[in-house]
């Protein structure tokens, strides 16, 4: 079993084992994979003695089974050892690539407010703690002097924020604005006030679609772009939610398969790898890339038709 499958595991049990409650629409929308994915990983652990539940609609990993105490005990951090492993990471000099490899896998397991430290740096920190308190919490929350990416302007948000997304880049929130659910960017925040005035909106805090290449928004857009290995690797390494939508092709290549917010994402992967992608069946993304080297390339355009073969 490869690594990235092992870290989702490892995801899973936690969440079979939380205090929260999750369906399995929870589980997979959480973990970036499909309800028959999570299924057979389920599958795995009763296969392995496990005792699965399920009850109205919540499904559990039983207290009963065989090896729980031992294996909630790993996938589960007290406060005291995420301090540990925070001080130990920070550490390693920063130069050591594996200082972020490790980072990464921790945040892949286990997500509270000490870690948030040691996946934000500098100032930003103080902000995502003070989001992940109004988070655990369910309390709304004042983002002071965001920083709009349309335009700027520069004001405060009155939000109930209630997700993030990965290494705590970017956060969900409902703003009492215009009653929306929307993502705010935690580098764009100023500063972050927790108040005493808790969620009055929780059954409308949706998530919304956000792609593998973390560009978000309301539409949905199939792409199919087929890969060398080269392509293939980075693509995974950049972009580890893609995993579940590439497949080998008969002629040795990789095809990628999916559905996008915007093509912006899915276009400047390409363009840096031109020479090793082939876009196939996707008529608007080769416009949009046409568009887009003509725009910031000129005397280049004609490059983008090299993944036209």
């Amino acid at each position: 079993m490869d690594q990235p499958k092992i870290e989702r595991m490892l995801r899973l049990m936690k969440m079979l084992t939380a205090n929260t409650l999750y369906t399995v629409d929870d589980i997979a929308e959480r973990l970036g994979m499909s309800r028959r994915t999570v299924y057979r990983y389920i599958d795995t652990f009763r296969d392995a003695g496990f005792v699965i539940k399920k009850s109205d609609g919540i499904i559990r990993l039983d207290k009963e089974s065989p090896h729980f105490k031992d294996i909630s005990q790993l996938v589960h951090f007290t406060e005291e050892e995420a301090v540990i492993l925070k001080r130990a990471i920070e550490s390693i000099d920063d130069t050591n690539l594996l200082k972020q490899n490790l980072k990464r896998k921790l945040y892949s397991v286990y997500d509270n407010k000490i870690l948030a430290d040691t996946i934000v740096r500098g100032g930003n920190a103080s902000n995502v703690r003070n989001i992940v308190e109004a988070i655990e919490q369910k309390r709304r929350a004042v983002l002071h002097d965001y920083r709009s990416a349309h335009g700027s302007a520069v004001r405060d948000r009155l939000v109930e924020p209630f997700a993030f997304t990965t290494n705590y880049v970017q956060v969900w929130c409902y703003d009492t604005e215009d009653d929306t659910c929307k993502l705010f960017k935690t580098a764009r925040i100023g500063e972050v006030t927790v108040t005493d005035t808790p969620w009055r909106n929780e059954s409308a805090h949706v998530k919304g679609f956000v792609d593998i290449f973390r560009m978000h928004g309301q539409k949905r857009l199939r792409i199919r772009l087929a890969m060398g290995i080269m392509a293939r690797n980075l693509l995974l390494e950049e972009y580890p939610l893609a995993e579940q939508y590439v497949t080998r092709m008969e002629d040795g290549r990789w095809l990628l398969d999916t559905e996008v917010a915007d093509y912006a994402g899915a276009a400047r992967f390409t363009v840096g790898l031109m020479d090793d992608i082939e876009i196939a069946d996707s008529p608007e993304l080769k416009q949009y890339i046409d568009d887009y080297v003509r725009r910031f390339w000129p005397t280049a355009c004609g490059a983008a038709h090299a993944t036209e073969r």
